[in-house]
């Protein structure tokens, strides 16, 4: 990897960018706070592994001529744009239904989700924002150097956003994991945080199903 990376001026310009972009929540972030908050670190930490894989999936995906393709035709942007919307507002209610259940529930409250479907769905709402995508072919280019390999290099810089990213999203799995035992205790508070989390990914969905102009055809 270092080969394609110059530990240079332009290097640490591009890590404090990152830095300032990662800590910036998106669907990603407010994926892994819901998690962490309705089923503690570990299912935050699983979220974080599903995102990062999907940012990674669009960032390889950008340096290969992917974001051209979303930038060129609006049918494309679309489809993957309301695929994405879509599941962020399945998840939210599935977040609702299951609160609902637990609520009506004389017994212990129900597992949560397998972390294995935890990873997944965090991996499908990083992957499928074509926003994502477009944003590494926008960003990563600026911080190039002209007498390298460039694909090589805008797939190093990605994998080394996406790691920043990852440390950044685990940040905020741990504070809100932070918090759960407290939500637990208060049960009034907790129903209403399970909610918010809910309706907070429906509310996502339904922005990012109506936000941004489609490209031009």
């Amino acid at each position: 990897m270092s080969e394609y990376i110059s530990f240079s001026p332009m290097f640490g310009a591009f890590v404090i960018a990152s830095v300032l972009l990662a800590v910036t929540p998106g669907p990603g972030v407010f994926y892994i706070v819901a998690r962490s908050l309705t089923e503690g670190r570990l299912s935050g930490l699983a979220s974080v592994a599903g995102v990062a894989l999907g940012n990674l999936g669009n960032a390889i995906g950008a340096s290969l001529g992917l974001a051209a393709l979303f930038a060129m035709s609006s049918l494309a942007f679309t489809i993957v744009k309301y695929l994405g919307a879509f599941y962020l507002f399945y998840l939210g209610v599935q977040a609702i239904r299951s609160t609902r259940i637990v609520a009506q529930c004389d017994e212990a409250p129900l597992p949560g989700a397998p972390r294995r479907r935890i990873f997944f769905d965090g991996f499908v709402v990083a992957l499928l924002n074509p926003k994502t995508a477009i944003f590494f072919a926008a960003f990563l280019p600026q911080f190039i150097e002209a007498l390298s390999a460039p694909v090589a290099q805008t797939i190093t810089l990605g994998i080394v956003f996406v790691l920043i990213a990852a440390t950044t999203d685990t940040i905020y799995a741990f504070t809100a994991g932070a918090v759960r035992p407290w939500l637990q205790h208060a049960k009034g508070v907790a129903a209403v945080a399970k909610y918010g989390s809910g309706s907070a990914l429906i509310g996502l969905g339904i922005l990012t199903a109506f936000s941004g102009q489609q490209p031009k055809s």
